[in-house]
């Protein structure tokens, strides 16, 4: 249907049109296999173009012809006029169109159109174009905060840490700028063998490669006292070193992985999981007590190297609330 439309058109529309669309469309498909290093999509994009070469030719010698052999539009005067004193007769001369000025206006119209095609997934509403946004965190009311955190200066909450780690360059800062988030959360939990004295929200944010984790934990833990705990544990790859002029560490470990059975009866066991590897940051430059853990895993074992989650900890630690001690 579409070709036979196009085929209807005069031919001063009809062929830059498909010059326009060819070369964008030409253009468009070879970059994509420049980036994607595909072959077959480098062959299309060829062919768009010579199909669109061999139409600029076709237009350039139509060209030249009109410009050597002008066709007359000068209408022939009816009978009863030809009887007329010629004076009575005034002389009328149709305007030829301008083939420049219609083939300059087809381009000019479908040039808008064609960077509509282009820009428009970049320029409307992700959902307009069937990509979807990237998750939210939960809210900060839902539930009240145990206890410990309004007996701890200076505690946030799991939602403000969600909200200082579900930002849009997380992806990029992870190496997989095309992802979006799948999941995010929060909570407001307490330390693990404190009777909930000590507070650490928790806030984590999911994608199809990697989860990112950041906790805070505010008790009187020291980085270096940290490090000494580490010799009894079994953290592996363990490296000192100092991040926004606090003391830190870097550490692997496994994750746990546990199967709840949501029809009845018992779960499975409790088994090691995947690789992660682990940032923990004072919470200020003294060393005095406290520190934030940022953890990077993925379900196949892999996760970034640590120049990663260094950048990643350098754009999270500045985003999270600051408050009087």
């Amino acid at each position: 249907m579409l070709g036979f439309l196009v085929r209807l058109l005069p031919f001063w529309v009809r062929e830059p049109l498909l010059i326009l669309v060819g070369s964008v469309f030409g253009v468009r498909i070879l970059y994509l296999a420049v980036v994607e290093k595909d072959w077959a999509l480098a062959g299309i994009g060829a062919v768009f173009l010579v199909a669109t070469a061999v139409r600029v030719h076709v237009v350039v010698r139509a060209l030249r012809a009109r410009r050597h052999n002008p066709a007359s539009t000068q209408p022939q005067p009816p009978a009863a006029a030809q009887q007329r004193p010629a004076s009575a007769v005034p002389a009328v001369r149709e305007k030829e169109p301008n083939a420049w000025g219609q083939a300059f206006a087809a381009i000019g119209v479908f040039a808008v159109l064609g960077a509509a095609v282009w820009l428009g997934p970049k320029l409307l509403p992700s959902e307009a174009h069937g990509t979807p946004h990237a998750v939210s965190c939960p809210g900060g009311q839902e539930t009240e905060p145990p206890s410990a955190y309004r007996k701890t200066s200076g505690a946030v909450t799991g939602a403000e840490l969600c909200k200082a780690l579900n930002t849009p360059d997380l992806a990029r800062l992870l190496g997989t700028p095309a992802e979006t988030a799948t999941g995010a959360s929060a909570s407001n939990g307490t330390a693990a063998l404190t009777d909930g004295k000590v507070a650490q929200p928790e806030a984590q944010v999911e994608f199809d490669t990697y989860t990112v984790n950041v906790t805070v934990t505010y008790n009187d833990l020291s980085i270096a006292q940290y490090v000494k705990l580490m010799e009894y544990g079994n953290e592996i790859d363990v490296r000192k070193l100092k991040v926004l002029g606090r003391p830190a560490v870097l550490s692997s470990d496994h994750t746990m992985r546990i199967e709840f059975n949501l029809g009845g009866g018992s779960g499975g066991p409790v088994e090691q999981g995947p690789l992660a590897r682990t940032l923990a940051v004072a919470l200020d430059a003294k060393d005095g007590g406290g520190y934030y853990e940022i953890t990077v895993w993925s379900t196949s074992g892999a996760f970034p190297d640590d120049e990663v989650l260094l950048d990643i900890t350098e754009k999270v630690l500045p985003a999270i609330p600051e408050r009087a001690v």
